[in-house]
């Protein structure tokens, strides 16, 4: 078995915790000193830098969340001198404010190291060519795996997503082994080889490094098959360093975090209550090693589980299981909880593709969902209406509620090159 740390990845729990526990008191120490904004949410709670002893006094220190970080923007979270500061990083800003996340050298190299774990874990070395489609610019995805890519020492293709054909071509030509982009991109990515009259046979990939947005086993299982390859779940969020906080290991059962780097915690989404472990909640990180923008107890909204048990690999890292929805995207409909992961469960088990739409209204004081997937290969016109009808009841059942399902011609729904926009809520529009 390979690690690019196993010293670290593979460190006892009592060791861990005794890390964590010095890097946290530290930390606490240099955020309550440098950042005025945390600073004041200390104290308008009561605790001090010298109430935090280990890591079973987390749960002292007061929550950061989107919201903070908006309120702080540009350099209210900043605990670094921009002279020390080398790069920013920042979220879309489709709902407010962006996030602009800043790092030192230091910070960029422990991001690298994360993702050359991930890389490593996927079965990666320096003979392997390494195909990176994520987003570059301000989007974590694209600078977070180079750089990975770069220190296991991978020849590196920067194509950032778009131009497909051209990503195709340089795949086989320069026999691409790993491929790391979102897991909408890859399914476009294999939808597209065998348009251009490709198969798996024509390509070398061996792995797929797949983030930045949700996706269900399903889905999973469908891009191994259209790819030829092992597909390989990575996390992370612009807020605590991008793709790397967690990543898949040969296992496939759920993401180690980088635990010497990153503390989780789960917790009730309601209450801030802190949940033992094996709970479903929301999904709380603190950064321990973060110099230039150190987030303590940042609340995710990723709703997920921890589980601490062995692993096959020989890490010993907890995991978290794949988010399961977030509580701020979670739909309610009809007073009834809706995830988008719920709805591409159910089409991709029946055989619908994962390229599809909600539409969420609200006509005469109700609530309406409506659902567009493209017709799969060899329906024909007459068939159309009782598969809609059919699709619609599976959906009745996993939801509970029942929508309207609408079956377009292929490949007439938008293909995403980076994140994929699955949801259409206007009710916002008229609320």
């Amino acid at each position: 078995m390979a690690y690019w740390n196993e010293s670290v990845e593979c460190m006892s729990r009592e060791d861990m915790k005794a890390l964590q526990s010095e890097r946290l008191v530290k930390q606490v120490k240099y955020v309550y000193e440098n950042v005025p904004y945390y600073k004041d949410l200390m104290d308008k709670k009561g605790v001090s830098p010298s109430d935090i002893k280990d890591v079973d006094d987390l749960s002292k220190l007061p929550f950061l969340s989107k919201a903070d970080l908006r309120d702080a923007y540009p350099y209210g979270m900043l605990a670094r001198p921009l002279s020390d500061c080398v790069r920013i990083q920042s979220t879309s800003g489709t709902t407010g404010r962006r996030v602009v996340a800043f790092y030192t050298q230091n910070d960029i190299d422990m991001w690298e190291n994360c993702c050359a774990r991930a890389i490593v874990a996927a079965g990666g070395t320096n003979e392997d060519v390494c195909q990176v489609c994520y987003g570059y610019g301000l989007f974590t995805g694209g600078p977070g795996l180079n750089g990975g890519s770069h220190k296991v020492g991978c020849l590196t293709l920067p194509m950032s997503s778009g131009n497909t054909k051209r990503q195709i071509q340089f795949m086989m030509d320069l026999k691409s082994t790993i491929l790391c982009c979102t897991p909408s991109y890859a399914a476009y990515l294999g939808e597209t080889l065998y348009d251009m009259g490709y198969t798996t046979n024509d390509i070398h990939l061996k792995a797929g490094i797949f983030g930045a947005e949700p996706w269900t086993e399903e889905m999973r299982r469908s891009i191994e098959k259209s790819l030829g390859i092992k597909a390989y779940d990575i996390y992370g969020l612009t807020e605590t360093s991008g793709p790397g906080v967690a990543f898949e290991c040969c296992e496939q059962n759920g993401m180690h975090i980088n635990e010497d780097n990153f503390i989780p915690e789960i917790i009730d989404p309601e209450t801030g209550e802190v949940l033992p472990e094996g709970t479903e909640g929301e999904l709380v990180f603190t950064s321990i090693t973060k110099e230039a923008f150190p987030l303590l107890r940042y609340r995710t909204r990723d709703l997920c589980v921890l589980t601490r048990g062995k692993c096959s690999c020989g890490r010993t890292l907890i995991k978290m299981c794949k988010p399961k929805g977030r509580s701020d995207d979670m739909m309610i409909i009809r007073g009834v909880n809706v995830f988008p992961s719920q709805i591409e469960t159910v089409l991709i088990e029946k055989g619908y593709t994962p390229n599809y739409q909600i539409f969420v209204d609200r006509v005469n004081n109700v609530d309406t969902l409506d659902i567009n997937c493209e017709v799969p290969e060899g329906v024909s016109d007459y068939e159309i209406p009782e598969k809609e009808h059919s699709l619609a009841k599976s959906i009745k059942h996993m939801l509970g509620i029942t929508p309207k399902v609408h079956l377009v011609p292929a490949k007439t729904i938008t293909r995403s090159e980076g994140k994929a926009v699955r949801v259409i809520d206007r009710r916002k529009l008229i609320d």
